[in-house]
């Protein structure tokens, strides 16, 4: 029985500094992915449309369409994810990168051994949620739906448009309900990697979690912080 070749994944950079772009492009292609390297936003974005890519890994600050605007748009047909890196590190820039749908958020400078984490986690978390599986029944008596094909919640007839990472946390949540769960088991459980303390992806998350839950108008249960201990899914009224 011969064996199957594996692809290597392939990635997509939109880096405008040509020194930082083509350091990322040979390393991480040294580190065996299939790196395709663009320098603004416009060619990114045409890129990203046209061609399949496992993940992106996008600068925020970019000539002409900055990667904000390339997120916005690629999030109106494409779920790919999307790893945005900045120099900014102003918390305002993270939860607008989470707002438009990022998976992941770097902050320079940052080590190529962090890159490579960040990204083998994304590809392990989409793999998983590739795998078939038994289909999880819905939750009418809290009145949220879980829909494991579409990594997604519906509140009656409204979808919260949550992306994978948050539907997986709140999954992780919703079958440990009324449970305290650390940090660092939701790091290494949905986001696939260990806590530092400086990390504030998962903080992110459930702040996207909690807005979105309540654009639907879903109440009966809430993401509660558990100060010093982590996070718990409970009743509104509950403590």
């Amino acid at each position: 029985m011969n064996p199957v070749a594996v692809s290597p994944s392939r990635l997509l950079t939109i880096e405008d500094d040509p020194v930082l772009g083509a350091y990322l492009h040979e390393q991480l292609g040294r580190c065996g992915f299939d790196v395709i390297w663009c320098q603004n936003g416009q060619e990114g974005l045409a890129r990203a449309r046209q061609e399949h890519f496992d993940v992106v890994l996008m600068d925020i600050l970019l000539p002409g369409m900055n990667g904000l605007q390339v997120l916005t748009q690629l999030r109106q047909t494409h779920a790919l994810p999307v790893i945005l890196m900045s120099a900014l590190g102003a918390e305002a820039d993270r939860i607008s990168g989470f707002q438009l749908g990022a998976d992941d958020y770097l902050p320079k400078p940052f080590s190529m051994a962090e890159l490579r984490v960040r990204i083998q986690a994304i590809l392990r978390r989409v793999a998983l949620d590739r795998m078939p599986g038994v289909a999880q029944p819905p939750a009418p008596e809290h009145g949220l739906w879980f829909d494991e094909q579409a990594s997604d919640v519906r509140c009656g007839e409204q979808w919260a448009g949550l992306t994978r990472s948050e539907f997986r946390l709140l999954d992780t949540l919703q079958r440990n309900a009324d449970e305290v769960l650390s940090k660092a088991f939701l790091y290494q459980q949905v986001l696939q990697r260990g806590y530092a303390a400086h990390d504030r992806s998962l903080d992110m998350h459930i702040s996207q979690i909690r807005r979105k839950l309540k654009t639907i108008g879903y109440h009966q249960r809430e993401v509660r912080t558990v100060w010093g201990k982590g996070y718990v899914l409970s009743a509104s009224d509950a403590l």
